[in-house]
């Protein structure tokens, strides 16, 4: 791996580790990618992320499932891309509903209300249909994603939230599953409040217009990376509506239809 590569890593990993954002790490993999003469930028950037994911999981974090990013076409248009991305979920990235979250947990936190799909079946084809991502859920669940960036300011452009493991932080699933045959996930609707303020709506559709598009999109990415979707794994679909900046002392609920709520509160400071 490129030195320049092993320095964005780093940088990214020592913000988490003390707390403080850094610069963006795009110009690292600008460089590895002319020095190396690499035709894709991307691919340098996941190489980041999974480096740091290959040193999670040897310092024993127990892998649960992925997160799918940029699933919105504002959002896509607005960093130039035409496809999403994603980042890898850990156990102790998980919050049950509505316990506190440390201030500390997550750098620049926002939070989005999504869909959640958990696996029964494995997902290891090549390419994977509407039916293929139906027949493998289990079930669904209401999830608020807190994502946040190790960039300063946020930052970023699509190498930086890649190589960020997607600009992840943390999560909240609620605790009612609900079987696919239940559900519209085209047009559930989507109400997320601030202390019973409304701050963010959208629906299913906003998510790639349907979130099973997004996770198809997923397993087939996660198949060509050699590391196909497992039964168990959580997989969040994105967002349903805007991101919401986060502060201490915040609680935020959401309600999805058919889906119920699920609430993530931010601890106030000590």
């Amino acid at each position: 791996m490129h030195t320049a590569l092993i320095e964005a890593a780093e940088r990214l990993s020592q913000a988490q580790a003390i707390g403080q954002p850094c610069k963006p790490v795009r110009e690292l993999i600008a460089r590895a990618q002319v020095e190396e003469n690499a035709a894709d930028p991307v691919a340098l950037a996941y190489a980041v992320q999974q480096h740091n994911t290959r040193l999670a999981r040897e310092q024993g974090r127990r892998q649960v499932g992925f997160k799918v990013g940029l699933t919105s076409r504002s959002v896509q248009q607005q960093l130039g891309v035409n496809q999403p991305d994603f980042g890898v979920l850990f156990a102790d990235m998980a919050v049950g509903d509505g316990l506190p979250i440390a201030v500390d947990a997550v750098l620049q936190p926002k939070v989005e209300a999504e869909i959640a799909l958990v696996l029964a079946h494995d997902l290891d084809h090549e390419r994977h249909t509407l039916a293929d991502l139906i027949r493998a859920t289990a079930f669904a669940l209401p999830a608020i994603e807190v994502v946040g960036s190790r960039i300063a300011n946020w930052d970023i452009r699509l190498e930086d939230t890649i190589a960020d493991n997607a600009s992840s932080g943390c999560f909240v699933l609620g605790s009612r599953p609900v079987t696919l045959e239940a559900l519209d996930l085209v047009r559930c609707g989507m109400k997320m409040t601030l202390r019973g303020e409304p701050v963010s709506v959208g629906a299913g559709a906003a998510c790639l217009d349907n979130p099973l598009n997004a996770a198809v999109w997923l397993a087939d990415t996660m198949a060509s990376f050699g590391e196909p979707l497992r039964a168990g794994d959580i997989l969040l679909s994105g967002a349903l509506g805007p991101m919401v900046p986060a502060a201490a002392g915040d609680i935020f609920h959401a309600e999805i239809q058919g889906l119920g709520g699920v609430t993530a509160a931010f601890a106030k400071p000590q």
